[in-house]
């Protein structure tokens, strides 16, 4: 069974974030192509959802995962749906960012 892939706002608004850092550090092109992968990855999660760490300390339910060892996508797992909660990027501190996110809660 494949999986429906949703996106939480905060995890869509620190896509935008990454894209506008990548695109004023490199270029915009640059920008485009790898937050493009890290939907395209985040998709998919479609088929293999249950990749990951599951950090049940953190929030339960949580698992996270590595795109290209530099980003962290956080995301949760249902019978139906993989939920995107968050995207960080460049040793963000995830736990502190998570456990205050009020929509974890």
């Amino acid at each position: 069974m494949n999986h429906r892939i949703v996106f939480t706002p905060e995890s869509l608004e620190q896509l935008a974030q990454l894209y506008h850092y990548i695109a004023q550090a490199a270029s915009p092109d640059i920008a485009a192509g790898y937050t493009d992968a890290i939907v395209s990855y985040c998709e998919s999660l479609r088929t293999l959802p249950l990749r990951g760490t599951q950090r049940d300390d953190v929030r339960p339910g949580l698992r996270l995962t590595n795109y290209k060892k530099r980003t962290v996508i956080a995301f949760a797992v249902d019978e139906e749906e993989v939920a995107i909660i968050g995207i960080f990027y460049g040793g963000q501190d995830i736990e502190t960012i998570l456990r205050k996110d009020p929509a974890a809660d």
